[in-house]
């Protein structure tokens, strides 16, 4: 272990300059439009112009037949590959497994929400690609559209999927509806509450995009995609998709510009980029404009709730009934079937609500698909049940401070185990509320509203209180290495969008080997060299992927110190690690690290 001084100068606690900071703002970042090779083919997405609709191209051959042209895919050519999966296990109310219809790469006859791709175009140019899409003609017979989960589950809706009637795409269960219809039967008043959360676009600041190219690895693909997670992406778009193996593409994430959840997933472009520049032989690279990525990217929320609850005559929580609709959007994306799973689950918050019974339906629509967004549930469970809360009060007459004192789960109930199966082990919430009320001086509020209203100013104080499960239990790897000009790369199957990975593993691992973190090289999102990863979603980055980071920089300190000892002939524990080099502890003895490696 390095000393005291080292550990503060480069390790956790220290105050720090982001490693990637300098490249990001000076320009040196390498985003997936910077991986285009010069003379790559160009590919441009005929999309849908309608949200519902039978449809049929015609003008292929003419298209095919212009300048430049190199290639045009329909959903014929490919027949042969799987469309982009839906992987959630979560089950049913009934526990069985959910199948429902994932994205097809291409449209085949029938549109379902506008956007989605009806040919796939490859030129030498992107103007080139877009004139061949102006001369495909698109004959569409319009069909009675339902964009909005009050449409699609109306009595005259139009049916996206025969074997979805009433455009059910599925339905989920938590709690107990015969213990919460005995709390309810006692209870002393009942509130409701009628909650719409709004359908949410992430915009991140880099579109997503594709650049591949074939025979680059030794007869293997290798694809540039932005992503959050490559390793689960190539073999989604090698195994699910391509159906070829996985040792035939590599991906290869580079530098984000924001993932927010919808860059977790494999989309049609990836996929019909690769194919093409398989058939082609040549690299193909297909990069988003900002307007496309309202029309194709997975978004988030979308959810109408109806919440009751019961209460006793002092305004404490006897039972919660929710009844939420969950938009889909027109296919199921990768998680879709999870997330409103996962957000009911923490539907109770902090509170000691005795029964619960919450039923969740999920719907077809012709709209985008839907899938994990920034917080994904749990932000749509917490504004519920703190919304709820808050009108309780009003209409109780209860102060919404104390309505919540009254509520909160105690610490002589931890652990706690909720109408969910959540179990909480630690906490004083109550506590929380008395020191943050204490932080902003609560008691001091309508002094300083009445002086802002004397100024024709509103002020306003919320209150609202956040818990999450989140990080999900999963297998995550780290692999620190020595290298022999003494740097030491540690590989890690995380990927940073911008939250600044590089400095934070660098930081853990630095305090172990005796090294600046300059002297750390961090590797992310790299196929050809990290087989397995957990990628980067649900705030696991730093409490999974950090504690792989540590134990692979104590498993490599452990090393050295073995192969110093053997050098400098002394034991292991008399070894420490300091300034890049392994040193015997209160002698000017020492071997530097770059040779040890060498």
């Amino acid at each position: 272990m390095t000393d005291g001084q080292e550990t503060i100068k480069f390790g956790m606690g220290a105050s720090l300059l982001r490693l990637e900071d300098e490249r990001f703002l000076t320009g040196k970042g390498r985003y997936v439009a910077d991986m285009m090779p010069q003379g790559a083919l160009r590919g441009f997405v005929l999309r849908a112009a309608m949200a519902h609709a039978h449809f049929r191209l015609s003008g292929l051959d003419e298209a095919r037949a212009m300048p430049g042209v190199r290639l045009v895919l329909t959903a014929e050519d490919c027949a042969s590959l799987g469309p982009m999966p839906h992987r959630s296990r979560v089950k049913d109310a009934d526990g069985n497994a959910i199948t429902g219809h994932p994205r097809p790469l291409i449209a085949e006859e029938t549109v379902r929400h506008v956007g989605e791709p009806m040919a796939y175009i490859v030129a030498e140019t992107l103007d080139a690609a877009r004139d061949a899409a102006e001369v495909l003609l698109v004959d569409y017979e319009a069909l009675p559209v339902a964009a909005s989960i009050e449409a699609a589950l109306g009595e005259d809706a139009p049916v996206l999927w025969a074997d979805a009637p009433g455009n059910v795409a599925f339905r989920h269960a938590h709690g107990d509806r015969a213990a919460c219809d005995a709390a309810f039967e006692n209870a002393a008043r009942i509130v409701a509450l009628d909650l719409t959360n709004n359908r949410l676009i992430a915009n991140y600041m880099e579109p997503r995009g594709c650049v591949a190219l074939p025979d680059a690895e030794g007869g293997a693909m290798l694809a540039h995609i932005p992503s959050q997670n490559a390793m689960d992406m190539r073999a989604i778009l090698s195994g699910n998709v391509l159906k070829i193996p996985a040792e035939e593409l590599f991906v290869v994430t580079g530098d984000v510009g924001g993932g927010f959840g919808p860059k977790l997933f494999a989309y049609a472009e990836s996929a019909l980029t690769i194919l093409a520049a398989r058939r082609l032989g040549a690299p193909v690279a297909w990069v988003q404009e900002r307007s496309e990525h309202f029309l194709m990217d997975a978004q988030g929320r979308d959810h109408v709730s109806r919440a009751e609850m019961a209460l006793d005559e002092a305004g404490r929580f006897l039972g919660l009934r929710l009844d939420i609709k969950a938009n889909v959007g027109a296919y199921l994306s990768q998680f879709a079937s999870f997330i409103p799973w996962v957000g009911p689950s923490m539907a109770t918050g902090l509170y000691d609500i005795p029964a619960l019974d919450c039923r969740v339906t999920a719907v077809y629509s012709n709209t985008v698909p839907l899938d994990a967004y920034r917080g994904a549930g749990r932000p749509e469970a917490a504004y519920l049940i703190e919304r709820f809360v808050d009108v309780i009060a009003a209409e109780t007459g209860i102060d919404r401070f104390e309505l919540r004192r009254r509520n909160f789960i105690r610490p002589e109930q931890l652990p706690y185990r909720t109408q969910t199966k959540r179990v909480y082990d630690t906490g004083d919430f109550r506590g929380h509320l008395d020191r943050a009320l204490e932080k902003i001086d609560a008691e001091g509020f309508s002094a300083r509203r009445q002086e802002s209203l004397s100024r024709g100013r509103l002020r306003g104080l919320g209150v609202a209180s956040y818990v999450e499960a989140c990080a999900f239990p999963s297998v995550e790897g780290a692999e620190a290495i020595l290298t022999e000009d003494g740097l030491v790369e540690l590989l890690i199957g995380t990927q940073s969008n911008g939250q600044g990975h590089e400095t934070a593993y660098a930081q853990i691992a630095a305090a172990h080997l005796g090294l600046s973190i300059d002297r750390i090289r961090v590797i992310q999102g790299d196929t050809r060299r990290i087989a397995k990863g957990g990628g980067t979603g649900g705030s696991r980055s730093i409490p999974i992927g950090a504690v792989a980071s540590d134990r692979a920089a104590i498993a490599l300190a452990e090393v050295i110190r073995k192969a110093a000892g053997a050098e400098l002939e002394a034991a292991p524990e008399d070894i420490e690690l300091a300034d890049g080099a392994a040193r015997i502890v209160g002698t000017d003895r020492l071997i530097l690290l770059a040779d040890l490696a060498a």
